[in-house]
């Protein structure tokens, strides 16, 4: 039986690189596509936001002189590309993965509706939201919380390359120390680069809880759907 019903799971363009650096390494999205079916499988149901920094991220190009709204619709489209690939990873297993773009891209993606969303969750189907928002000046970070909440999720799984959340970049810091519960309000005090302040602000005011944990040790998908506890809980 598993813990949660409905999630929300959050992948970064740059977990799909694996040790590449750049584009998408194939082996690390056949194991996500294996995580994420063995879940499905077992009847919880799946919505998915990926990240496009593995291709592109707009800030950055914006930074490098791209005008910021055509960098973001770049970052939007690179999104898409990553989907494009999850979405046949999980095919090509059985798992039935229907892509949905925040802008009308048909027929590459289907136009996000709510409603059809929910539909397909509901029938056994994982959805793939893309292009996040749909608009500029959004990360995909507020465009997970957007659809967790709008998708009435029970959680929302951020995947990482570390195990939660600590008080410092346990990369940089090898003093930082991992919490294994956290409140929005605290990494709101401690500054903690967890997500952007939009995407924090709006889970908490929906009361939408989120785990950080990592998604690139295999099975830790299938022991958080099993209630153990695994990463960070960010709640009220």
């Amino acid at each position: 039986m598993s813990k949660f019903k409905r999630i929300l799971l959050k992948l970064s363009g740059e977990s799909l690189m694996g040790d590449q650096g750049y584009g998408i390494d194939p082996d690390r999205l056949e194991s996500y596509a294996d995580e994420i079916k063995v879940i499905a499988k077992k009847g919880v149901q799946v919505a998915i936001v990926v990240g496009g920094g593995n291709i592109f991220r707009g800030l950055s190009g914006a930074t490098a002189g791209f005008d910021r709204v055509k960098g973001d619709q770049m970052g939007m489209l690179a999104t898409v590309i990553n989907s494009l690939a999850l979405s046949s990873a999980l095919n090509s297993k059985g798992v039935r993965a229907s892509v949905m773009t925040a802008v009308r891209m048909e027929p590459i993606g289907t136009y996000y509706d709510k409603w059809k969303a929910i539909d397909t969750l509901e029938a056994g189907g994982v959805v793939i939201c893309a292009a996040g928002t749909g608009n500029p000046y959004f990360t995909t970070d507020t465009g997970s919380s957007l659809r967790a909440i709008e998708l009435e999720c029970d959680v929302m799984l951020k995947g990482t390359r570390v195990d939660g959340i600590y008080t410092a970049d346990p990369e940089k810091d090898p003093t930082a120390t991992r919490f294994d519960e956290i409140t929005y309000d605290e990494i709101y005090k401690r500054n903690l680069k967890v997500m952007d302040l939009t995407a924090t602000a709006m889970c908490k005011d929906n009361k939408m809880p989120i785990v950080v944990f990592d998604m690139d040790t295999p099975g830790n998908l299938t022991k958080l759907m099993s209630g153990e506890k695994i990463g960070t809980l960010v709640k009220l």
